[in-house]
Parts: structure tokens; C-alpha cells; sequence
């Protein structure tokens, strides 16, 4: 497999009054097309700083940063932020959604930025909510949605704009046991459908799902480990509309 994203002597530093925090030191490292890569390692290692350099949303201070064959190292913000738009989704432990919004015009923001119509924004969000199992909750707004709706919304924002790389950071942190198998479960079945994943976690029961783990600690990389079985959930994810039919039209919260 060629690789999708190549990172090469990464270092971010951090300027904290007197002191020069170095987030990274000299990471380099290359992502796979289509891998379900795995960053791990405790509070304070630096995967969610490497993961933001990756993603296009920062500036390493040093080293080369190449995303599909696209140097991206010193480009300017409005570089950076075209290439993310483009080739990037991201799924976040906090969800980041608006909160007086809804589902659907929450899945259409990216769109919305994009200058999209409006006819095509609403039938392209509706489709990405019915295919993480929302259909049925285009108007409510993330109040009245279970902490693993609010994700599925965030993951269908993040798969809006068709991109290449998802990076999903700790997406199932604020999430109970049966609602993180359904996210890992949808994350799954993008990377089987092609879509390069990157997920940054501690937990080592999610990083069995990765094809690759990269650990890191103090801002480098101290070790690598290719999964050979990986763990599978993709026969376990709930019925959603079977639940929801059962139950109501409120679904069940998470």
C-alpha cells in the first residue's frame, strides 16, 4: 500500500512564558492508504498534538509533512485549511456540535463553508445521517440525542465532504460500553469501504480494531506493533431501526 500520509522528524514546540514545551521530538511516521492506524499512549504523550499536525489543523515548528503526495509543511493557513476540507474528516471525543442547531444542519455546516446550495447540502447531509442510522432524527438538536447519536452525527459531518482520511480522536470517551462498539463498528466499516483511519486512544481494547499501533510517549515514537487479529465488531452493531420501531420514535439513550 502507498502511503497517504508521511510524516518525517516531526517536532512541535510550545512557548509557555519562560518555557519551551517540545510536544514532539522528531517523529516520523507514514500512513498507509486505506490502514486503520492506531496512536497510542498516556495523558501528556503528544498523539493528539501529532494527530492535529497530521490532520492539517497545525504547523509542525520542524520536519516535513506530506499528505496525499501534497507537501504541506510550510504552506499558509488557507493551504492548510483547503487540503483538510478536501481530504480530512475529524470525529472528536467532545462531539463538537452546535447546540442550536440540528442534526441535519450540524451534518451540513462543512457544505454551508463550501458555499454548496442548500437543495444539495440537504439532500447530501440527509443521506449521511441515514447512513449511520439517523434518518429518523434530521430535526432534533443534540439535546435530545443519546451521547452515541451525538457521534453519529459528528461522523457523518466528518464524512460530508467524501474524504480520504478520517482521524478520530478518543471517539468513544464520553461514551458508554454499547454505544462505543456501535461507533467502532461504524468506523470499522469505513475503513473496509477504503477510507484511511486514524484513531488516537489509550484504551487498548479499541486499538485491537487497528490494523498498526504506534506508540508514543514524551513526544516520540517508542514502539510500533502490526495487529495480527484484529478485534471485530462489525457483526455486533445494534439494529438501530429495528430498536427505534420497537421502542418508539424516541430511540433509546446511550
Amino acid at each position: 500500500m502507498a502511503g497517504i500520509i508521511q510524516a518525517d522528524n516531526l517536532v512541535k514546540k510550545y512557548t509557555m512564558g519562560d518555557t519551551v514545551v517540545e510536544a514532539l521530538r522528531g517523529v516520523s511516521l507514514e500512513v498507509k492508504l486505506g490502514e486503520f492506524l492506531v496512536i497510542m499512549g498516556a495523558s501528556g504523550s503528544g498523539k493528539s498534538t501529532l494527530m492535529h499536525i497530521m490532520g492539517c489543523l497545525d504547523h509542525p515548528t520542524s520536519g516535513t509533512l506530506t499528505v496525499d503526495g501534497d507537501d504541506i509543511s510550510k504552506v499558509s493557513d488557507n493551504r492548510l485549511a483547503e487540503v483538510r476540507n478536501r481530504k480530512i474528516g475529524f470525529v472528536f471525543q467532545k462531539f463538537n456540535l452546535l447546540a442550536r442547531t440540528t442534526a441535519l444542519t450540524n451534518v451540513e455546516l462543512p457544505l454551508l463553508y463550501a458555499g454548496t446550495g442548500a437543495i444539495e447540502r440537504h439532500r447530501r447531509a440527509t443521506e449521511a445521517l441515514n447512513n449511520v442510522g439517523l434518518g429518523h432524527r434530521l430535526g432534533h438538536y443534540p439535546s435530545q440525542l443519546s451521547g452515541g447519536e451525538q457521534q453519529r452525527v459528528a461522523i457523518a459531518r466528518a464524512l460530508i465532504n467524501n474524504p480520504q482520511i478520517i482521524m478520530a480522536d478518543e471517539p468513544t470517551g464520553n461514551l458508554d460500553t454499547r454505544s462505543g462498539i456501535e461507533i467502532m463498528t461504524i468506523l470499522q466499516e469505513l475503513n473496509g469501504k477504503g477510507i484511511t483511519l486514524v484513531l488516537v486512544t489509550h484504551e487498548h481494547e479499541l486499538a485491537e480494531h487497528g490494523d498498526r499501533i504506534v506508540m508514543l510517549r514524551d513526544g516520540a515514537i517508542v514502539g510500533q506493533e502490526a495487529i495480527t487479529e484484529k478485534r471485530n465488531t462489525t457483526n455486533m452493531r445494534p439494529n438501530i431501526e429495528g430498536e427505534r420501531l420497537a421502542s418508539g420514535a424516541g430511540g433509546s439513550q446511550s
